[in-house]
């Protein structure tokens, strides 16, 4: 069975730092394209960034989150990361690993083939 778990998440002052673990289990990373979605109270699904089997292994971010974020993996763990610096209140949300079918520009997955529960980054002072 095909399972995603996050952790990592927690509160964090503005400008702080945090890092996110997503381990995956039945699968190997290098099946399906891998990355990161976060969705904030009210608000839709926003890609955070993604890596791409078919570009290379490119690894996409959003606009919002360039310079700031970074992506990472680790095979011989079957875990992907999500470093988060310099965090502002803008990025508090419910943040998730998923695998899909494609990884687009910005960060943005399509064909969604399995996410995880997710782990709540809230950004305050």
């Amino acid at each position: 069975q095909e399972q995603l778990v996050e952790s990592g998440g927690g509160l964090v002052q503005p400008g702080g730092s945090l890092t996110l673990s997503c381990v995956a289990s039945g699968f190997t990373l290098d099946e399906y394209d891998i990355g990161w979605f976060r969705q904030a109270p009210g608000k839709g699904r926003e890609g955070v960034t993604c890596l791409s089997r078919s570009d290379a292994g490119t690894t996409y971010y959003a606009d919002s989150v360039k310079g700031r974020f970074t992506f990472s993996r680790n095979d011989a763990k079957n875990t992907i990361y999500l470093q988060m610096n310099n965090l502002r209140p803008e990025d508090t949300a419910e943040y998730y690993c998923a695998t899909a079918g494609w990884c687009r520009p910005r960060g943005v997955l399509t064909n969604f083939h399995s996410w995880g529960q997710g782990t709540q980054v809230t950004v305050s002072s």
